[in-house]
């Protein structure tokens, strides 16, 4: 009975361990895209601000 128990529990911690570790994946993963976002954005209106001046 305690083994089962034991048992369980043990696979809970793993089932756990694995979840956890697929969730600081994904939050690698969507701070990457996130981060190529705010990248694209600067240089986009960066752009915009060079090209004004240059137009004046």
């Amino acid at each position: 009975m305690v083994e089962n128990l034991a048992s369980e529990q043990a696979a809970r911690m793993v089932a756990m361990k694995a979840a956890t570790d697929n969730g600081g994946s994904l939050i690698k993963e969507l701070q990457l895209v996130y981060n190529k976002a705010r990248q694209a954005s600067i240089t986009q209106e960066l752009t915009e601000i060079v090209s004004g001046a240059a137009a004046v």
